[in-house]
């Protein structure tokens, strides 16, 4: 298991890293987003969708539970649609279930989950992991990918 680990200065530095671990993503890949509130994930996954070219107005859906956004793969010029989940109302499986959390097109997509515990047995360890951290100084945090 390869572990990288970033230290990000600023919220800016937090968004490059989403950038360039966009990257390494492939269609139909799901990362788990770990982190306290305030770590870091949504900024990330601001990166992400800026590789993408689908970073209009990203927020985290902490109340709707799932943002969608229209990209296009910067490698081929193939749409990308990256669905964009926060499970931190999530309480069970049967919940994600409901969600259709599984349903999103594998070919065409990326899914990206915020409060990713629940995700992580759903989907048997079969995601990535990006876990988030608070740093020793205000701005500071730390990303360490899996």
């Amino acid at each position: 298991m390869t572990v990288n680990v970033i230290k990000s200065v600023s919220a800016d530095f937090t968004e490059q890293a989403g950038r360039k671990y966009a990257a390494n993503l492939k269609p139909g890949s799901v990362t788990g987003l770990f982190g306290d509130l305030g770590s870091g994930k949504t900024r990330f996954v601001k990166g992400i969708c800026s590789y993408f070219n689908a970073d209009n107005l990203v927020t985290s859906p902490t109340f709707i539970i799932k943002n969608e956004y229209p990209g296009k793969d910067p490698a081929t010029g193939k749409p990308v649609l990256i669905y964009h989940y926060d499970l931190y109302r999530i309480s069970n499986l049967n919940e994600l279930t409901e969600l259709g959390l599984n349903d999103f097109d594998n070919e065409n997509s990326l899914c990206l989950i915020e409060w990713a515990e629940l995700a992580e047995e759903y989907f048997r360890g079969n995601l990535n992991r990006v876990f988030f951290d608070y740093g020793e100084k205000e701005n500071e945090r730390t990303i360490k990918i899996i």
